[in-house]
């Protein structure tokens, strides 16, 4: 524990032990409790922080994404294309690879929260993140052989480590540019939710776009190349801020997973205690009794850290299907419009993979118009500084995802019954008579959805977590999309093989004109349904931290 004169310190969060007194602000009301600026002085809330702090790292959102979804958009096509693999084993590949990618924040989050600090997690992930993508350009601009191949993936899961510390500590970075305790400060840091989800789909929408074009008419060295340049650019966005950031101050020397894992390991040993007997009316002493006895030797403390954290995996288990229906906009969504009519004029083709860019569209759109105009409404019927709870806001987007799969399952059905009418099924490589513009609805759909659910997500597992925690929970929302991914990876892998048995069509056949992703798509509409019940099941019991989420 530091002493009267000294404080543990955070440049976000790198812990620094310093024996020399604050200084004093010239006005004590102007500093921010608990945080210093770059210098380790007190923060000042008119000269640290806020919109022209969160405004540097909005950018920094912008760019890493613009760079992340201009290889992942179109990677199921590389996969087909250039290294010659089938449709099932490429969206297996790539489901594992977007998995791994949003597991890795986990990792990034303990590093940063135990280790090195947002701040400097930031700067080696980054650093990690462009010699990854480096690597990458090199890879498509060689010769294809096994050796090439082998190269390729070794970038691409250094591009997943360097997203996996960057991700995590950017967002939490952001958010503590704004101080909860203040009013004002409050209000503004929901609405910095919004708005850093708005410029993450203004990257999603240029990489998707442009890059796609660039990687499918031009080459895909150069499409892999333009993503480390905006990596370099990334980088120094985030250091031109340095001086305006506030930087969050750490009481204690002890690292918050040292102190929930011993909670945790308390509660396994003294699991075997002689526990009450409980009758027809268990009454709260008896409860006591129990959390006495699985915790003892914990503070008080300790134990509120543990289970604040641990009521968060039933929320986070609920909404793992959503995780898996959101691997496919960038996998099957895409097969689907390669097989159909995608020219505008006499010249231009539209990539398939650039439809992916409706969803930005859509949500660039969106969310000014929920953050200015339906938020207010809300709030003036709800009386909620958010207009509504964070755990509402999800639950309206698992909604409408369930909407968004059965139109899906609807039109690749449709394209199906085209495909048999102008007897094409036996010629996949000859484009179908019908508008990739049939596609629009689900893309739409999904994108409305994800301005619910993937903002509200990051909001809440932002906001529910201890203070020191912050950049796990962020890891813990995007920890969904990693497991989302690897069992969506599993599951087609599985429903590939019993499908495709005694000598049957698989349903992610290479031929996609004698597959079946109008049924897959029907599977996930279901697992939805299923999600979403249990997930309002445990919406309606818990209860938020300090009851600020809810006001």
């Amino acid at each position: 524990m530091a002493s009267a004169n000294s404080i543990v310190v955070d440049p976000s969060s790198t812990k620094l032990l310093l024996h020399t007194p604050l200084l004093i602000a010239e006005d004590q009301q102007d500093i921010v409790p608990n945080t210093v600026d770059y210098k380790h002085r007190p923060a000042i809330r008119s000269k640290h922080g806020q919109w022209k702090s969160a405004s540097f790292i909005i950018w920094v959102e912008m760019a890493e994404r613009l760079a992340y979804y201009g290889i992942s958009g179109n990677l199921i096509n590389f996969l087909t294309g250039k290294l010659g693999q089938s449709t099932a084993m490429a969206a297996s590949k790539v489901n594992a690879w977007s998995g791994v990618a949003s597991l890795n924040p986990v990792l990034g989050a303990v590093i940063a929260d135990s280790f090195l600090g947002r701040f400097y997690t930031i700067l080696v992930s980054s650093i990690i993140y462009i010699l990854g993508l480096g690597l990458l350009t090199l890879s498509a601009m060689l010769p294809s052989s096994d050796s090439q191949t082998m190269m390729f993936f070794i970038a691409l899961y250094m591009v997943a480590i360097g997203q996996g510390g960057h991700k995590p500590c950017v967002q939490a970075f952001g958010a503590d540019q704004f101080d909860g305790e203040n009013p004002a400060e409050s209000k503004a840091k929901s609405s910095f939710f919004n708005w850093w989800y708005f410029g993450l789909c203004m990257g999603y929408l240029l990489g998707i776009g442009v890059l796609s074009y660039v990687q499918e008419n031009l080459n895909w060295g150069l499409g892999f190349g333009i993503p480390c340049i905006i990596m370099v650019i990334a980088l120094l966005i985030f250091l031109l801020g340095t001086s305006t950031y506030r930087y969050i101050i750490i009481s204690e020397n002890e690292s918050p997973f040292l102190r929930i894992g011993r909670v945790f390991v308390k509660a396994a040993r003294n699991w075997n205690v002689k526990l009450p007997v409980f009758g027809k009316k268990e009454d709260a002493h008896q409860f006591r009794f129990l959390d006495k006895a699985l915790f003892d030797g914990c503070s008080n403390s300790e134990v509120g850290e543990a289970k604040g954290v641990l009521r968060l995996f039933p929320i986070w288990a609920a909404t793992l299907v959503y995780g898996i229906v959101y691997s496919q906009t960038s996998t099957f969504f895409t097969k689907q419009g390669i097989t159909l009519e995608r020219s505008i004029g006499s010249t231009f083709v539209i990539p398939a993979a650039a439809l992916q860019c409706f969803i930005g569209i859509c949500i660039v759109i969106f969310i000014p118009i929920y953050d200015r105009v339906l938020v207010p409404i809300a709030r003036y019927l709800t009386g909620k500084h958010a207009g509504i709870s964070m755990l509402q806001r999800i639950g309206t987007g698992l909604i409408i995802s369930i909407l968004s799969m059965a139109v899906a399952a609807v039109t690749e059905k449709k394209r199906l019954q085209t495909t048999a009418h102008f007897g094409l099924i036996d010629l996949p490589d000859v484009t179908i008579p019908m508008k990739i513009w049939w596609l629009l609805p689900q893309y739409v759909l999904f994108a409305i959805s994800e301005a619910f659910t993937m903002v509200g997500l990051q909001e809440f597992f932002y906001d529910q977590v201890p203070k020191e925690l912050r950049s796990v929970g962020l890891s813990m929302y995007l920890s969904i999309f990693g497991w989302g991914g690897l069992l969506s990876s599993f599951l087609v892998s599985m429903i590939n093989k019993v499908s495709s048995k005694c000598g049957r069509e698989s349903w992610f056949s290479d031929n996609l004109n004698r597959a079946h992703l109008d049924y897959f798509y029907w599977l996930l509409s279901g697992f939805s349904v299923i999600g979403s019940i249990l997930f309002i099941y445990f919406a309606k019991s818990y209860i938020y931290n300090n009851n600020k989420a809810s006001r």
